[in-house]
């Protein structure tokens, strides 16, 4: 009787530890931000790139900048407060950042603007923009007044989230040296991109090695119309996103000449 309630102890000790083991969390691992700018830089080159003519609105703007691993390492807006943009941008700058990262690879970038139509509906890649969702319990987690600091509460923090218009740029080093990604929002979609553009450029993260838009490697490409046989709006490189302003798209497309991407688009 001793042996086997013995036996019936040491059955329970084991299946209490094997549950523990399984609900105690593996601890999240320190991001290493290491080769990416500061906020503080990435609030300088946020701010003079906003201030630039650049078509949209001319409303001011959230900047986020994640590691290779999609871990968060800089959050920075344009204004005085962080009222003076929209609210809801400091996110989605989060998830253009997570998705352009996600979505390039060291010899070849695709930016947000470039998922745009391959993801509508019976496009290549429709549904891409539901298969990492936003992790809300990061995305809306702290104190909102550190938020766009530089102990903003997403910093270190992996956010997540899948962004398929303008604003998201993954961010090269010299080498084809794929580092992590950018992602701005608070304007339209392409003066977004046109600022992360310039933003991206005056980080110097800007090699990029190929690219859906040629010599323009991850630029937007505005090239939707509708089709003369069935009336759809459609992408001639498939790869298209839509226009906002005629000065927003006029700026997008000479990007490669007044902003000309690094060195390794010509190796």
């Amino acid at each position: 009787m001793l042996k086997n309630s013995a036996n019936f102890m040491a059955l329970i000790a084991l299946a209490s530890s094997a549950i523990f083991a399984q609900t105690t969390p593996t601890p999240t691992p320190a991001a290493d931000c290491s080769l990416l700018p500061t906020q503080a830089a990435l609030k300088t080159a946020l701010t003079a790139a906003q201030q630039q003519k650049n078509g949209g609105l001319g409303f001011n703007m959230w900047g986020t900048i994640v590691n290779r691993d999609g871990f968060v390492c800089a959050v920075a807006f344009t204004g005085n407060s962080r009222g003076d943009q929209w609210p809801g941008s400091r996110v989605i700058s989060a998830q253009k950042a997570n998705t352009a990262n996600a979505f390039s690879i060291p010899g070849f970038a695709l930016s947000t603007a470039n998922l745009f139509a391959a993801t509508q509906n019976g496009g290549s890649l429709f549904g891409l923009q539901f298969s990492n969702p936003v992790e809300t319990t990061v995305a809306y987690a702290g104190d909102p007044a550190t938020f766009g600091q530089a102990n903003d509460p997403l910093v270190g923090k992996q956010v997540g989230g899948v962004n398929v218009f303008g604003g998201g740029l993954a961010l090269y080093a010299p080498g084809k040296h794929l580092l992590g990604g950018l992602g701005v929002s608070g304007d339209t979609s392409c003066t977004d991109h046109i600022i992360a553009w310039k933003v991206r450029d005056m980080l110097g993260l800007d090699s990029v090695p190929a690219g859906v838009a040629g010599a323009g490697a991850d630029n937007m490409i505005n090239d939707i119309s509708p089709d003369r046989g069935t009336g759809q709006l459609v992408s001639t490189s498939g790869y298209g996103h839509p226009t906002c302003d005629s000065a927003a798209t006029s700026f997008t497309s000479g990007l490669p000449a007044t902003n000309p991407l690094g060195p390794n688009l010509s190796q």
